[in-house]
């Protein structure tokens, strides 16, 4: 690969979230790591606050857990408009030098079927595998790929988040 401008922590060992960081990262000449770190939050966030804090912990438990330059961390959940449950999903971006950028991923209204699951206490993941008849969807195409018909698999998702944190990032380094 020649002389790698960062090495990329990922908070997590998901492969769609991993396949999303390594796509853009590996042609940039950045290595990519994968850390299996805590969201500190709640295992189904019900929230954009929630889902968000869990990308920012698992960015900055990242750059505690190994010897990254960057760390980021990607995260799913869910929150409520007006009594509509709708997917959510957010990433973060930390530095070693104390800089955190966020950015939130595209939204999609969850049928009443995954929402009563979630509203039971199930997490997101369970209740899509059994409405898809699949197992682990989170790890393939997520929730956001059924929804979409596969026109939107979560890697794609994600990869988007992770764009948009970079363009930010890059952005305050000028």
């Amino acid at each position: 690969m020649g002389n790698v401008l960062y090495t990329i922590g990922v908070g997590s060992k998901n492969p769609a979230k991993l396949k999303a960081v390594k796509r853009l990262f590996e042609p940039l000449g950045s290595a990519v790591i994968s850390v299996d770190v805590p969201s500190g939050v709640s295992a189904m966030p019900q929230s954009d606050r929630e889902t968000r804090q869990g990308a920012v912990n698992r960015s900055l438990a990242v750059l505690r857990e190994s010897q990254a330059e960057i760390g980021i961390g990607l995260e799913g959940g869910v929150m409520d408009i007006d009594g509509e449950m709708y997917l959510c999903n957010w990433g973060a971006l930390s530095d070693r030098n104390g800089c955190t950028i966020t950015a939130a991923g595209a939204r999609i209204k969850l049928p009443e079927a995954l929402r009563d699951g979630i509203l039971s206490g199930l997490e997101l993941g369970d209740v899509i595998d059994r409405y898809a008849a699949k197992k682990d969807v989170r790890k393939a195409e997520g929730t956001v790929g059924i929804l979409t018909n596969g026109r939107l698999p979560r890697d794609d998702m994600f990869y988007h988040i992770v764009t948009l944190l970079w363009g930010s990032y890059e952005f305050q380094l000028k």
